[in-house]
């Protein structure tokens, strides 16, 4: 029996405990119940630098390679209740203002499975170098391009595509103050690389 696209909530509390879409939601449907999912529920649940999420057991991690081209608008948003935005010194930074323009992304796709993030009000793109650093660019470059991969609870990892540090990916993250963390001390498992892409409305 083929699998309807589902929308998993749990802890209908005031403070929620687990909340995640299930893995057998089809791709073109994500990013629509994942608007709905943060209109339900606009206090997303918190974590610390100290916090990991794992896979449950048996389920594989999918990447989701996109087409060369794909242009998407979206906000991005990390667990840790903040947008990801470029201001117009190319500082990179986390908003708590979700109507921040800032924050309003371009994710445009370079290569198969591989994005460019770029501010549309300031024009500065993400970018990450070979230390981990994330800064802001108007000049587009390698160390403006992330592999982006959904992972099973829903949210998008972005890790860099050129520079890794001891072998293991760095990623695109923010800490609890809202500051980009360096590359070389994020984890995919780290839930402040996650991020939850949402449609512009």
């Amino acid at each position: 029996m083929k699998m309807q696209p589902t929308l998993l909530l749990q802890g209908r509390r005031k403070n929620i405990n687990s909340c995640y879409i299930s893995p057998s939601c089809h791709l073109g449907q994500l990013p629509r119940l994942m608007q709905s999912w943060f209109s339900l529920f606009p206090s997303l649940p918190s974590t610390t630098s100290g916090q990991s999420w794992r896979p449950a057991s048996g389920r594989s991690i999918r990447s989701y390679p996109h087409l060369r081209g794909d242009v998407r608008w979206r906000r991005l948003y990390s667990p840790n209740h903040f947008f990801l935005s470029i201001d117009d010194n190319g500082k990179v930074k986390g908003t708590y203002q979700r109507e921040n323009t800032n924050s309003v992304v371009d994710i445009r796709s370079v290569h198969r499975g591989t994005v460019a993030i770029r501010s549309i009000h300031s024009g500065f793109y993400v970018a990450m170098n070979r230390k981990g650093r994330v800064y802001g660019t108007k000049s587009y470059s390698p160390n403006c391009k992330f592999k982006e991969r959904i992972e099973e609870n829903g949210y998008n990892t972005y890790a860099s595509l050129h520079w890794h540090h001891q072998g293991r990916p760095m990623f695109l993250s923010l800490d609890g103050r809202g500051a980009p963390r360096q590359g070389t001390k994020t984890r995919r498992q780290h839930l402040s690389t996650h991020f939850l892409p949402l449609l512009v409305t």
